[in-house]
């Protein structure tokens, strides 16, 4: 299965993930480096939603760059197989090995705007990240580790509290979004 079929297939959760898989979709059409950071307005990230078996909690990492406490995930950068990117993030960002897909199928799909930054000495155009996450476990009880060149915390927080951690608006209504969805669907 190709990449592009989970996004094609995707059944929007609300008028916002209706409108960003539109343009997600128009923009698979209209690019074709959308898997790689060549395309500077616009390419596929990978992201996880990270919780514990009680589904009360979810593994964080306080990002550097966004000075904030997020879901761990990252740029595709070619690699097709979205979900193992999910995975491979969340290992390198949180130092967590037993990962388990809880489904395979795209929790959230999203639109996420990117500022202007500086990254390893250079400067990084603010652009959009075309977001695909998935719903991960993982043992609250596993070493945490950081990845002091990404993240300098990493840390279960309760779903109660995100909205006190997370410094970015935009990123709260994804986090209550997915929660909500968690909640309702009993996952």
């Amino acid at each position: 299965m190709s990449w592009i079929e989970p996004i094609i297939n995707y059944k929007p959760y609300n008028e916002q993930e209706e409108k960003d898989k539109e343009i997600v979709v128009n923009c698979i059409d209209k690019f074709d480096d959308l898997l790689t950071r060549n395309n500077e307005i616009a390419h596929i990230t990978s992201s996880a939603f990270v919780v514990n078996k009680n589904r009360n909690k979810a593994l964080m990492v306080h990002h550097n760059i966004f000075n904030s406490w997020s879901w761990a995930g990252g740029h595709a950068d070619g690699d097709d197989d979205l979900l193992y990117v999910a995975i491979k993030e969340v290992r390198e960002e949180t130092g967590v090995e037993d990962i388990r897909p809880i489904t395979e199928e795209l929790l959230s799909l999203d639109i996420l705007p990117v500022l202007g930054h500086e990254k390893k000495g250079k400067y990084v155009a603010p652009h959009l990240h075309l977001s695909v996450a998935y719903l991960l476990e993982v043992d609250e009880d596993a070493p945490l580790m950081v990845k002091p060149d990404e993240n300098s915390d990493v840390q279960w927080i309760p779903f109660e509290e995100i909205n006190t951690y997370s410094d970015e608006p935009h990123m709260k209504v994804i986090y209550n979004k997915i929660m909500a969805k968690i909640e309702e669907s009993r996952i």
